[in-house]
């Protein structure tokens, strides 16, 4: 039994971990999410693209910080709080994504998340999997493969 999906009188439960990026709700689904931190001692990549906020070691891994801001083509925040990382993983290498601030975990019935509605903004869309309608707002599920899988090429040269 997987831990991301767990199984009620309803059907399938998923769980996301919830995070802010220039406004937008995302969740990122609990099975991809290995840690949340504080990204520290960031070392900028020479020649890599805008994307790539830099490399830090934690806890002896080396991890990739991925702007999330600048993937989505968002402007940079200038609230001049701090910003959170999401851990993730894809295929044994160990990311961050920037993001502005973390929130719940929450446990969202499969069978209320949509396909991506029309309007959603296309630089959104490109690493959706769909959302889900929450009172009053819109909450993005990231798909975590796509957003690293199509990085450039030169981010991953590093």
């Amino acid at each position: 039994m997987s831990s991301s999906k767990i199984e009620t009188t309803d059907g399938a439960v998923a769980e996301y971990v919830t995070a802010v990026i220039g406004g937008q709700l995302f969740g990122l689904p609990i099975s991809r999410v290995q840690d949340v931190f504080m990204p520290e001692r960031l070392t900028r990549v020479p020649l890599s693209s805008a994307e790539i906020a830099g490399v830090l070691n934690l806890r002896g891994r080396i991890v990739t910080v991925i702007d999330m801001r600048a993937r989505l083509g968002l402007a940079r925040a200038d609230d001049g709080k701090p910003p959170m990382a999401v851990g993730v993983d894809l295929r044994g290498e160990s990311y961050g994504l920037l993001i502005d601030q973390i929130g719940e975990v929450l446990r969202l019935p499969e069978a209320s998340r949509e396909e991506n509605p029309v309007n959603l903004d296309p630089r959104m869309a490109k690493f959706a999997g769909g959302v889900h309608r929450l009172d009053g707002q819109l909450m993005v599920v990231l798909d975590v493969d796509r957003v690293l899988e199509l990085l450039p090429k030169a981010a991953i040269a590093a």
